[in-house]
């Protein structure tokens, strides 16, 4: 098979959007990835936009039209790709897809979402119904707000099953919320928490659910932005101008799909996301033990835990103690959402499986911002998850 190349990589502020229209921002994303490497996007072959919400919450569909409408790219081969969360993952899966079918030779994929207004405001009931969607019928029934409450559930299998405490989980938001201090691109970038106040039940912190243990600081944030990347062959590199040197490979790829349904199955060990992060760590030829960069999809702060046993760092249920004994830091044995993850860079829902490449693609070039670049990096891995841990979308980026 053809080695796909990262050759560049562009996102927004997460945050707000506010006036800007989808047409803007999909314009936008791809014409600032292009001036990353000072191409024109007819340059470019094939392409790929994710979004999950852009119809129930922008009242628009066809993405990949509007992403045709950028000159130099009517006419290509471009899809919209929606997977819940995994959308942007599954974005980037669809472009290397493109490019091992001989379609081309060089790929944009790019993945937004807007879930605020022109005003910066949000509606939480509005945003929490489009959510729900992308969950089991019969599992939504009685539930306000439909995923907190999902994972407010797992969080609480996962305490029980485990034996591990509320705090064990918080402290993954406290070390994500100080890493966010040094991105100027999160969302939290200015906000900083402590334990104590992770913790503490008071102001904006609460309990989500009654009865079940998910905090406010528990949670990731809403969030606009948009991401966007480059992929390219070798002789994609090329055309581009581009040299490998300047490059991060895509060594491994997968996608596995668990059954929506979240009851009957092991949540705690979802097959899918385990199977997905085993086949693309044997595609790049590499085990769990060489990556030392991760992104992993923490929607909900059981998911940095649940995340750190998917990647084989930690064996099923030790996951939160991987991250309590400092190993997930970005001077630790595997600095995992050195971004700040989705709990404080923020999630544009169908930007943060894009962004998850793109942090790995500026880590392993020596990129990320002061503070949080991983002294000799060797391997990244990413685990983009959609619905209550059920579709899975795991790579493994190596230096080119």
């Amino acid at each position: 098979m053809e080695r796909i190349y990262i050759a560049a990589y562009h996102q927004s502020k997460f945050g707000k959007l506010l006036g800007m229209t989808v047409p803007e921002i999909i314009r936008n994303a791809v014409q600032e990835v292009c001036g990353e490497i000072g191409i024109g996007a007819a340059l470019l072959d094939v392409g790929s936009i994710g979004a999950a919400c852009n119809i129930s919450l922008n009242e628009q569909g066809l993405l990949s039209g509007l992403m045709a409408m950028v000159p130099g790219l009517e006419g290509k081969p471009i899809e919209s790709v929606e997977n819940a969360c995994a959308s942007g993952g599954q974005a980037a899966l669809s472009v290397i897809q493109k490019l091992q079918m001989g379609w081309g030779n060089t790929g944009i994929v790019v993945g937004y979402e807007k879930m605020r207004d022109a005003e910066g405001k949000m509606d939480g009931k509005l945003i929490g119904k489009a959510l729900g969607y992308f969950s089991y019928p019969e599992e939504r029934e009685g539930k306000v707000f439909i995923f907190p409450h999902l994972f407010a559930e797992i969080m609480e299998c996962y305490l029980k099953t485990h034996k591990v405490r509320e705090e064990d989980l918080a402290q993954i938001a406290v070390q994500e919320y100080a890493n966010a201090r040094h991105n100027p691109w999160a969302q939290m970038r200015n906000v900083q928490i402590t334990l104590e106040q992770a913790m503490k039940i008071e102001g904006i912190n609460r309990y989500i659910v009654e009865g079940l243990p998910l905090k406010t600081f528990d949670c990731s944030q809403i969030t606009d932005g948009y991401a966007a990347l480059i992929l390219a062959t070798e002789e994609g590199l090329t055309k581009l101008g581009v040299a490998k040197s300047d490059c991060a490979e895509i060594a491994g790829y997968a996608q596995a799909t668990d059954p929506l349904q979240k009851s009957g199955r092991d949540v705690l060990r979802p097959a899918g996301a385990h199977r997905a992060m085993r086949q693309a760590y044997e595609m790049a030829g590499v085990k769990a033990q060489d990556v030392n960069v991760a992104e992993v999809h923490d929607c909900f702060t059981v998911m940095g835990a649940i995340g750190a046993e998917v990647l084989g760092k930690a064996a099923v249920g030790q996951g939160a103690k991987y991250w309590c004994e400092g190993k997930a830091a970005v001077d630790g044995e595997c600095a995992i959402n050195t971004s700040g993850g989705l709990i404080a860079k923020g999630h544009p829902i169908g930007a943060t499986g894009v962004a998850m490449l793109g942090t790995c693609f500026w880590q392993l070039r020596g990129q990320a911002p002061q503070g949080l670049q991983v002294k000799n990096p060797r391997v990244a891995a990413t685990f983009n998850v959609g619905g209550p841990i059920c579709a899975s979308v795991c790579t493994v980026i190596k230096a080119a």
